[in-house]
């Protein structure tokens, strides 16, 4: 057996009763595990990195950016009392609202179990009580990029007013989180949204059809083609949207992003996700009790590599500016003859310097940077460039560029609370309260879960 190191202390959870508990980091050869024991449950431990860049120096300092506005108070304690509360390190920088639960797919991997329930729509949110919602969230989070989820959101009719209160509201970026299926088959489809206001599509695509049959439950590949068709006609930019699981695949990254080259400048990115065990994913894809089974960040970014004919480095990519940094890497890059060249020149994602950033700071770049990478068409400043960052953006259009980033969402077994509290990607509960994507989502090992369906 591998010696242990521990590098850190934090907290976690019982992966059984959800309980919080004292937590470890530990090295063991070249993986990290997050480690806790329940007096109850016993020992529970998960692999959160593997390989290189190394855990430890992978580190962004920032100086938090708590949020303008709490709407719960601190009781139990993180991650009990979401809404978000006082103890919150980070803003809202993008804000998950969920339109509709239904959808036209059911995939293993659902975070969200969605499914073909209540096709009549009498469990959606009528189009008022959501425009709403919006506009607390304005008054709440400020102009936060606003991703419209689901379920599948197109099953709604009525989704282009749904677009149109989301618009009226100022936010940064209004987005759509979709399968594609109805953009591809309904000629005219993403026109209407891109009419109503629609700035970019967060296109759910996962690469052959082998790998569609296993995670969406049939081949879907032909159809995902032609929502581009249709999103490029309309003038919509799209960022493919990955769910990568190893064995399924971890093996068609280089395929995928050879796409995104020859697509754009109609793809604006491609943004990787490894699976992570909630929702409908505890099944039979799930890890279960072999780690070996879970891809982690550093593991993404090193087959990304080497699956991009040369293209990509390593040291191309950085962590993150706004959110924790152990959650993602990201970088941008200019298109030149169908070739990626790094730009890191005024960038949110530049390499880091010694001295921290603020988070704020770092906020306002990654939410710049994704409006200006992924919109359709970004509304011209109203007024001169204020730094070398806003003069960059202005500089480079979407159409010269391509962003590729990666983001490890959290499950049960590997949430660790230090990271939790510099998320800053929010769901909107239906009672309104912001709840990071992870907490919202968290699934325990029976199938409970801590906010979802309960608030």
């Amino acid at each position: 057996m591998l010696e242990s190191a521990v590098l850190s202390a934090t907290e976690a959870l019982c992966p059984v009763c959800l309980k919080r508990l004292p937590a470890t980091c530990e090295l063991r050869g070249d993986a990290v595990w997050l480690c806790r024991v329940c007096p109850e449950h016993g020992k529970a431990e998960a692999v959160v990195w593997r390989g290189a860049p190394s855990f430890t120096s992978w580190r962004r300092a920032k100086t938090p950016s708590a949020p303008p506005v709490t709407a719960t108070a601190v009781g139990r304690g993180c991650p009990y009392d979401c809404g978000l509360c006082p103890e919150h390190g980070q803003h809202t920088c993008t804000a998950v609202v969920e339109v509709t639960q239904r959808c036209n797919l059911r995939c293993p991997v659902c975070y969200a179990s969605a499914s073909q329930a209540d096709q009549d729509g009498a469990a959606d949110a009528p189009a008022a009580e959501l425009a709403a919602r919006l506009a607390d969230l304005r008054r709440t989070a400020g102009a936060c990029n606003v991703q419209l989820s689901g379920g599948e959101p197109t099953i709604r009719d009525d989704l282009p007013e749904i677009i149109r209160a989301a618009r009226a509201q100022g936010f940064g970026l209004v987005q759509l989180n979709t399968n594609g299926l109805r953009l591809g088959r309904e000629p005219g489809y993403a026109r209407s949204l891109a009419q109503a206001g629609l700035q970019s599509v967060f296109l759910q695509f996962d690469g052959p059809d082998e790998a569609c049959r296993v995670l969406r439950g049939r081949p879907l590949l032909a159809e995902k083609l032609r929502a581009l068709d249709a999103c490029a006609e309309a003038g919509l930019g799209v960022v493919l949207v990955p769910t990568l699981v190893r064995g399924v695949n971890d093996h068609a990254l280089g395929e995928i992003l050879a796409l995104a080259l020859a697509r754009a400048p109609g793809v604006r990115g491609v943004h990787f996700q490894p699976a992570s065990s909630f929702g409908r994913y505890p099944g039979e894809l799930s890890f279960g009790p072999d780690e070996a089974k879970r891809l982690t960040l550093p593991e993404v970014l090193t087959l990304l590599v080497a699956q991009s004919g040369g293209m990509l480095r390593a040291e191309d990519f950085h962590p993150p500016c706004c959110e924790h940094e152990r959650c993602s890497f990201s970088a941008r890059f200019a298109l030149q003859g169908g070739r990626l060249m790094p730009l890191s020149e005024g960038g949110c994602c530049d390499a880091p310097s010694p001295q921290p950033i603020v988070a704020a700071e770092g906020a306002r770049r990654a939410k710049a940077s994704v409006a200006g990478q992924w919109a359709t068409a970004p509304a011209p400043p109203s007024q001169p460039p204020r730094d070398d960052f806003e003069r960059f953006l202005a500089s480079r259009g979407a159409d010269k560029r391509l962003s590729i980033s990666c983001m490890a969402f959290q499950d049960v077994l590997t949430l660790d609370l230090e990271r939790v509290r510099g998320c800053c990607i929010h769901t909107q509960a239906p009672d309104g309260r912001l709840i990071p994507f992870c907490l919202y989502n968290l699934t325990a090992q029976d199938g409970t879960t801590l906010y979802r369906g309960r608030v």
